[in-house]
């Protein structure tokens, strides 16, 4: 019985049924294929005549059908679908979902919403800005050395209208090494005194900045040492207005300037030579115009060509010590001194320091560090005065020496009249109308 279908030769058998005897490699085995779509009748799977396929029936099942990719009765789509057409699990080609979406597809993203963005974001900053600036108002505020009580001073004017700060810049070597002192021409004196006395007018018709010449002449009257209680009978003594500093310090020179102008002290601040170094430093420096000629002074170690300069803490603390390379002498000096001051203060409040947290902390820590103020001093006062001092220097203000009559022993006499203007135009708010030297 033959068991190899019809239509297969003897060849055929021993070629896949019991292999080559041929010594000879077999050629490449072609594997026949399936068409798709029916052959003609009685056509072969290469083409070659062959019989016609029995027909079904005697327990033959029927096969599936595979023509044009149909299968198991499901018709094109129970098999295909979507091999043929790159879409692997389904959906239109605009929107193709992934395994486990019921809905055959996610759908187009949805865009941001960046209003809401726009407000967190907002938010967060803002949330920022506030913890930031009031960390640093009670850091700032802790540095402030609140040492001088005013509550000692006695026999103290009637308090007018604005705000009067009595600013001093001390001779004080405190903290300076012996090198410092050589290098910043200081010497060695033991205690402190005023190398110079500003008072600063704010209020509401402009802000007023007079300097006190260190030389003036004031009468110590009656006061309550600061330091022992007791009281000190005025006795009509006349000295230089810096003299009363060296003698009892800050509450004297406060109970002294009130007593000579009629004019209530609200705030004290002073500043040291090593403070004033550390600022002018901690800014980058601070440009100075210096008049023709130079200045060349070996007290204070003075030694600049004219022209433009930025200097540094050193050399700034030697030009606002100047006096005896000047014309005037202590006059000139102190408007040297105004003139460094409105160039340190337009210096620190330029955008480079404010917006710079590496150089706008240091200055401020140097600067706090430095200052010596009363025990009712704020944060917020110390910051009016600043803005202050910068506007009047700016040109937004008065800016003035204290009105000189003329000279005596040395002690440089105040023009009673024009000062007594002076204090009642302070006393009340008033522009000032008054000019000094």
């Amino acid at each position: 019985m033959n068991d190899w279908p019809e239509g297969w030769s003897g060849d055929d058998r021993d070629r896949y049924g019991r292999g080559s005897a041929s010594a000879q490699p077999e050629s490449a085995r072609v594997m026949r294929q399936v068409r798709r779509g029916q052959g003609a009748p009685g056509q072969g799977a290469y083409g070659r005549q062959g019989p016609s396929a029995p027909p079904y029936g005697n327990g033959v099942p029927q096969q599936p059908s595979y023509v044009n990719g149909q299968g198991h009765g499901g018709g094109y789509d129970a098999y295909d679908s979507g091999y043929n057409t790159g879409q692997v699990y389904g959906g239109s080609s605009g929107d193709q979902g992934g395994p486990g979406d019921p809905g055959g597809g996610r759908g187009p993203r949805p865009a941001p919403n960046w209003r809401k963005r726009i407000k967190w974001t907002a938010i967060v900053v803002i949330t920022g800005l506030i913890v930031t600036t009031v960390a640093t108002y009670f850091w700032a505020d802790s540095k402030l050395n609140r040492e001088v009580d005013l509550s000692k001073v006695i026999d103290r004017p009637e308090q007018g209208d604005g705000t009067n700060y009595l600013i001093v810049g001390s001779d004080s070597r405190a903290g300076l090494s012996s090198e410092q002192k050589k290098q910043l021409h200081t010497g060695s004196a033991e205690g402190k005194r005023t190398d110079s006395m500003m008072i600063l007018h704010t209020g509401s018709n402009g802000d007023t900045l007079i300097s006190l010449p260190r030389d003036s002449d004031v009468e110590i009257p009656t006061f309550v040492g600061s330091e022992s209680g007791k009281t000190y009978k005025g006795t009509g003594r006349h000295v230089k207005l810096n003299a009363a500093y060296a003698e009892d310090g800050p509450e004297l020179l406060v109970r002294t300037v009130e007593y000579n102008t009629g004019l209530k002290i609200d705030h004290y601040v002073e500043i040291g030579f090593a403070g004033f170094a550390n600022i002018v430093d901690a800014v980058g420096g601070v440009e100075i115009d210096i008049p023709k000629g130079g200045m060349k002074d070996t007290k204070s170690g003075a030694d600049f060509t004219a022209g433009k300069q930025t200097l540094n803490g050193d050399q700034a603390l030697a030009f606002v010590r100047t006096r005896y390379a000047l014309a005037g002498s202590d006059l000139d000096r102190t408007k040297n001194q105004q003139k460094f001051l409105n160039a340190l203060a337009n210096q620190v409040a330029t955008p480079s320091t404010v917006l710079n947290p590496f150089k706008l902390y240091p200055t401020m820590g140097a600067g706090l560090d430095s200052l010596i103020v009363d025990k009712d001093m704020g944060l917020y006062d110390l910051g009016k005065m600043f803005w202050a001092m910068k506007g009047v220097n700016g040109g937004d203000g008065t800016s003035m020496n204290m009105p000189i009559s003329g000279s005596t022993g040395g002690n440089l006499l105040w023009d009673k009249a024009k000062v007594k203007t002076l204090v009642d135009e302070l006393k009340n708010d008033e522009k000032v109308t008054v000019s000094g030297n």
